[in-house]
């Protein structure tokens, strides 16, 4: 099981949204750490060779509010995902 954790910043967003925002981008996490690299995240380019960062992006009618995305990145070698960013549309 990999484990997934919110960045600080993340976090700080986090508590910016509403509760079923919170509970969409925790739906997120949870399936992150069953699967790391899901079907329906987009990915990113990043500069570490030893990581990849990837983009879920959730719609209005998912999270009950706005979309957000949810930006992540994940090592293979710690087995674990960050996500580094939560970005909450209009």
């Amino acid at each position: 099981m990999t484990h997934a954790f919110y960045s600080d910043a993340a976090e700080k967003i986090r508590g910016e949204l509403s509760r079923s925002e919170q509970a969409a981008v925790e739906s997120v996490r949870r399936a992150l750490e069953d699967e790391p690299d899901p079907d329906h995240a987009r990915g990113l380019p990043d500069a570490d060779p030893h990581s990849e960062s990837y983009v879920v992006e959730l719609l209005p009618e998912q999270t009950g509010g706005r979309g957000i995305s949810v930006i992540y990145r994940y090592s293979q070698g710690l087995d674990a995902v960050l996500i580094l960013w939560l970005i909450a549309g209009p």
